[in-house]
Formats: C-alpha cells, structure tokens, sequence
C-alpha cells in the first residue's frame, strides 16, 4: 500500500499528474480539481489509494485525505468501481457527496456521468449510514499558488474534455460558467467552476 507521493511534478495530463520519486516518474489518476492545485516542476505531497487488478497497478492520487478516505468509501457501493468513484468527486466535493447521500438527494448524483436513478438510489442506500455528515471543512490546496484570471477556462475545459465531454460541449459549459468566475473577489475558484460547468451540462 503506496498512502502518499511526494515528489516534485514532472508532467500534467488531462487526467494524470506524473511525479518524479527517487528517478522514478509515478503517474497518479487525479480529478481535475487536483490537477489544478499542481504545477509542473514544483513539488507536492498526494496522498494516494493504489487500485490492484490482474493485468494493472493503478495509482489515484487526491488533494487530501478527506477525497482519499470518500473515494475508497464509494468503492464499497456496489457498481461503484474507482473511475466511477473518481467521477464522483469530481463533479461533487466530498462533503456534496455527503450531503447529497444522507439527504437521499438523488438528482445531484445523477448529475454524475454514468450514474442513472437506479445507481444513485442503491448508493444512497448502501453508503447511508456509513458515509458520515458534512465536515465543513474546504479542500485543502497543495500550493497556494492563485489562479491567474484567464487560467481557469483552459483547466476547466480540461477537465470536461478528460470526463468524456467533446471540445464543443466544453467550451459552451465554460463560457457559461464565465459569469461566476467575474462575480468572485479573489482568483477564480476551479473546482467550483468545474462543477457548476458539469450541472450546466447535466441539464443540457
């Protein structure tokens, strides 16, 4: 069992991040949102949950250890493999999942690619008294580097591209979320962005 990599960040993919251990470049499956905190040639600390398969070893490395600790806890509902997992998080935080579950708010799991009614409903069911309440607590960055104003589309058309959505299909979600990105005081919030780009999609 790999907990965590810390290394410095060798590439970034849409859907990876490749960190340099020891001469070795280990590539991590991350959501978008923990793409975002990484830049090429800085290091990072992820904490990580390794996936074992007969013909695999697959590393999904997480922005902390509440997405770690929800992502193996999804994987205990049936029908929720670690892609799928992954997905959930990233269209919901942690703590929407939460909520979502606990409330038996199916429509928000449905936003998830992959999840129909049937699916959110078995989840709920499975992981409601186990997936425990909301923390309260915002997800941690892994550098504290702002977004630079313009940065966030490309990162949120990224990450739609990386979930399964077409280049067009992004590129009107984005400009859709635009707005909200002008509305904010600070930098850009993009994992916010992303996840509203995702609901802009789900109800198209």
């Amino acid at each position: 069992m790999i907990a965590f990599v810390s290394g410095e960040v060798a590439a970034l993919t849409l859907t990876s991040a490749v960190l340099q251990v020891g001469g070795v470049g280990l590539e991590l499956h991350c959501t978008p949102h923990t793409l975002a905190t990484l830049r090429v040639g800085e290091k990072a600390t992820l904490p990580t949950s390794m996936v074992v398969r007969e013909e695999s070893l697959t590393l999904f490395g997480f922005v902390d250890d509440d997405e770690k600790s929800v992502f193996e806890l999804l994987q205990t509902a049936s029908g929720v493999g670690p892609k799928l997992a992954q997905a959930m998080l990233a269209v919901h935080s942690p703590d929407e999942l939460r909520r979502a579950v606990t409330s038996e708010d199916v429509k928000t799991l449905t936003t998830v690619p992959g999840i129909g009614q049937k699916g959110a409903q078995r989840i709920i069911l499975e992981l409601k008294d186990r997936i425990g309440v909301p923390t309260g607590v915002a997800p941690q960055r892994v550098n504290g580097a702002p977004v630079a104003d313009d940065a966030w589309r490309g990162q949120v058309h990224a990450g739609l591209v990386g979930l399964g959505w077409s280049a067009k299909e992004a590129d009107k979600a984005v400009d859709a979320v635009a707005p909200q990105a002008a509305d904010g005081s600070g930098a850009p919030d993009v994992a916010a962005l992303l996840r509203a780009a995702l609901r802009t999609l789900s109800k198209a």
